[in-house]
């Protein structure tokens, strides 16, 4: 594959490294993986459960301060704690969206919070415009996440990252704890607000649907490292070098 100039690098590792346990029990779950994302551009990490696709997204997140080797973000390098401009730009949406939501916060107290965080201003109108944005009328912002359903909550996690207008998100298996009948309507939604927002995502995930539906570029994990990388459209034809990889397509499909 082409590589990328660096003026376009949106999100870059280098020679990550991610290892949890001490003396006996220590286990490199990220052993020496890179990569490069460009902006717009939405990459996929896909794997068996255990390969290190969600470690790496919480390294990147700025959730796993312990790793080793290098993030960067717009060609600058990130120091393990980031600062509050790093999540300005960087924003995660999570896998279990009821989780990921106070339950004890309204919909409008969710959204508001991490505009008060980032001392940006309009919260009522930027409350307004984001539930639009992701298909809620205003009357949700006076629920809770329990009134909610499932396809509901994504989207205002969804929402949530949104609303401080990033330009990189973190996406871990975003629809995986839906419906099936509601795991489309997700998919056209981010598809749609990657397009609208300029959006470069780093999606995780399991589900060979999703990722070429969403991505462009497939990073194949397997015990912590990057075995290979392949177009969509390779993907969907089953074309990949490694051995692995065509036994985890076929594993996949059946």
């Amino acid at each position: 594959m082409n590589p990328i100039p660096t003026t376009e690098r949106a999100v870059e590792m280098v020679n990550l490294a991610i290892a949890f346990g001490q003396g006996n029990q220590r286990r490199q779950v990220v052993n020496d993986v890179s990569l490069m994302l460009a902006r717009g551009e939405s990459y996929g990490l896909i794997g068996e459960s255990g390969c290190g696709k969600s470690t790496i997204l919480r390294a990147l997140a700025g959730l796993n301060p312990d790793y080793h080797g290098h993030i960067l973000f717009n060609n600058r390098e990130q120091q393990p704690h980031r600062d509050k401009a790093f999540y300005r730009q960087v924003q995660m949406v999570f896998q279990d969206p009821y989780a990921s939501l106070h339950p004890r916060k309204m919909v409008w107290a969710s959204l508001r919070e991490p505009l008060k965080l980032h001392d940006m201003d309009r919260h009522e109108a930027r409350i307004s415009e984001v539930l639009h944005a992701v298909g809620l009328s205003d009357a949700f912002r006076y629920r809770y996440p329990h009134q909610l359903s499932g396809g509901q909550r994504q989207r205002v996690a969804i929402a949530r990252a949104l609303i401080l207008e990033p330009s990189v998100l973190l996406l871990d298996e975003p629809t995986s704890a839906l419906d099936v009948s509601v795991q489309a309507e997700i998919l056209n939604l981010l598809s749609r607000m990657r397009q609208q927002r300029n959006l470069t995502y780093l999606l995780v995930t399991h589900d060979l649907a999703v990722v070429t539906h969403l991505c462009e570029r497939v990073g194949v994990m397997y015990q912590g490292k990057l075995l290979e990388e392949v177009s969509a459209a390779r993907l969907r034809k089953g074309d990949a070098q490694e051995t692995y990889t065509r036994e985890f397509l076929a594993a996949s499909e059946a």
